[in-house]
């Protein structure tokens, strides 16, 4: 009797509650034409983009899309969501303030290598080591495409521009490796011209707790056209593109016959056995959870044509995100002091009178 009882207590009851209807891509496609030039890169951004939000099933008038200056931060008019077109380069500071003013809101940031890496690049270093809990997608197509070609703080040393035409002084930033030194808990980096890779990298990204930072590979068939062939070429990626997988060993080629071991701090590439599992020890496995950052960040700094590229998630960690902690410390102090009032506050300390 006790066992019946019991087991009809614990069985849910059933819902009258209408199901939530399925959300699609079609829910985040605005009204607006998109005008990026034909054959741009951020066409598949866009759509891939769009999906994953719908995947990830919170709403559109609980998704905020908040830019900067550039091609890429016209996103905000394509998607059918709460947006800011804002100023250059501050997209991560109005974006933190979204999301502590309305900690509910899924916040998106999208900008550019000349947007988040010039006039943001500080902008863009404090949210990520805050840990705000948005996500960063960071479009990197090594040029200004928007003011018609000019090199960015991504273009290659000797880089040949309107703005360099004897080529470029300047060693470029790596977003990875910069996103990592400022302690980042997830960092990824994907291709546009591979949306498989794109979607699921994205998907990983909006399902993290804190900042997350994507660097996006995408052409600028314009200004900048062919800047990423080695990687981007399918023909050519089985050389030139590590794919990287959690607690699978770091391996590329034919049929995976090479990986990477460190000697004397340095990386390595070496022979492995073809289509095999390779022997314990003989080809680096990748943690995306480790303490240390690391093996990140040596994975991060492999560059073409000495070493392949490295794609995928270099980093997912959990740590305190910042929109809660902020609001943590405002519900106690109002706990312990009360609400307050405006009036108070401007009338307290020390003040002027002036006649």
């Amino acid at each position: 009797m006790t066992d019946s009882t019991s087991s009809a207590v614990s069985e849910p009851a059933a819902s009258s509650a209408p199901a939530a209807p399925q959300l699609t891509w079609k829910d985040f496609k605005s009204d607006q034409e998109v005008r990026w030039c034909p054959g741009c890169g951020d066409y598949s951004i866009l759509n891939v983009t769009q999906k994953v939000m719908a995947k990830i099933g919170v709403p559109p008038h609980r998704v905020v899309v908040v830019s900067g200056i550039g091609c890429s931060s016209r996103f905000p008019y394509y998607v059918k969501t709460y947006g800011f077109h804002s100023i250059h380069g501050r997209a991560p500071a109005i974006a933190t303030g979204v999301k502590c003013a309305n900690p509910d809101l899924m916040v998106w940031v999208v900008t550019g290598d000349g947007d988040g890496l010039s006039i943001g690049t500080n902008h863009l270093i404090h949210a990520i080591r805050r840990n705000v809990d948005i996500n960063i997608l960071l479009f990197n197509n090594r040029i200004y495409g928007l003011t018609k070609g000019q090199y960015s703080p991504t273009s290659e040393l000797g880089k040949r521009t309107k703005s360099s035409p004897d080529g470029t002084i300047e060693r470029p930033i790596w977003p990875v490796r910069m996103a990592l030194a400022a302690q980042a808990t997830f960092v990824a980096r994907t291709i546009y011209s591979d949306p498989v890779h794109m979607a699921a990298t994205l998907e990983a990204a909006a399902r993290h707790k804190g900042t997350a930072f994507v660097e996006i590979l995408q052409n600028c068939n314009v200004f900048n056209d062919g800047a990423y062939e080695q990687v981007a070429d399918r023909k050519k990626a089985i050389e030139t593109r590590i794919h990287l997988e959690h607690g699978k060993p770091i391996r590329f080629g034919k049929d995976g016959c090479k990986g990477i071991i460190v000697k004397d701090m340095e990386p390595v590439i070496v022979d492995l056995p073809p289509g095999e599992e390779p022997p314990p020890g003989s080809t680096l496995i990748h943690n995306t959870q480790a303490v240390s950052p690391a093996l990140a960040e040596l994975l991060a700094a492999l560059q073409p044509p000495e070493f392949p590229m490295a794609f995928g998630v270099f980093r997912d960690v959990q740590r305190p995100v910042y929109d809660q902690e902020l609001l943590g410390q405002v519900q106690r102090a109002v706990e312990k002091r009360g609400r307050g009032r405006l009036e108070d506050l401007l009338t307290s300390g020390t003040t002027w009178e002036v006649r």
